[in-house]
């Protein structure tokens, strides 16, 4: 691992589970230039020591006893500004991911990827990159499942009903402005509902204006 000319790396690591945290810890204090200053199994302690400490790196984990590691990341950013946080996680969903890189973390790392692959975060974001690990990057790369979801067909009648009820009428009103009996009327709402996932006419309104122009 390479540190450029640097002759230290500080390091804490804040995770709850000692087997991860002393593997990981010998994995580093094998390199000359890394020191492990301290270990966290809770996660607030970290605090207080990062503000009497010089700390390069925090290997945080998500989900801790006493805070959850995403709130956590933004507090040790807003203390400690020139400190990168690195996540290391068993969480691999993006939405968690994507939760604490916008909360100032700087790489993000499953706790089961190969050593070379922490070296590489490590080092990547000792350059001011960010770093993900394999596993990380192919996640954060794969599209959400609505990403390319087409919206909802719907039909003339249903666009009728949909102005409607925007203009505030009612299921009868409506009914009687398109010479319909209250039943279809009510049959279309319910497609309606269904087709957009809407609970009720105010989120189906929003829902079709973000989706759909009528």
């Amino acid at each position: 691992m390479s540190t450029e000319g640097k002759k230290s790396v500080n390091i804490i690591m804040v995770d709850d589970h000692p087997i991860v945290t002393e593997g990981i810890k010998s994995l580093l204090m094998d390199h000359p230039c890394v020191d492990v200053l301290a270990t966290f199994n809770h996660g607030l302690p970290c605090l207080p020591f990062l503000a009497s400490h010089n700390v390069d790196i925090v290997l945080l984990d998500i989900s801790l006893p006493d805070v959850n590691g995403i709130d956590l990341c933004l507090q040790i950013k807003s203390q400690n500004p020139k400190t990168y946080v690195i996540a290391l996680s068993n969480h691999a969903e993006r939405s968690i991911i994507v939760s604490i890189m916008q909360n100032g973390a700087s790489g993000y790392m499953l706790k089961n990827s190969p050593v070379d692959e922490i070296k590489k975060c490590i080092i990547n974001v000792l350059k001011g990159k960010l770093a993900f690990t394999q596993a990380v990057k192919e996640i954060i790369e794969k599209p959400a499942l609505n990403q390319f979801k087409k919206p909802p067909k719907i039909t003339k009648r249903e666009k009728e009903i949909l102005a409607l009820i925007d203009s505030g009428k009612t299921s009868m009103d409506i009914a009687e402005i398109l010479f319909l009996s209250l039943s279809t009327v009510e049959t279309h709402r319910h497609n309606l509902f269904q087709k957009f996932g809407a609970k009720n006419a105010i989120e189906l309104l929003k829902l079709v204006k973000e989706q759909v122009v009528i």
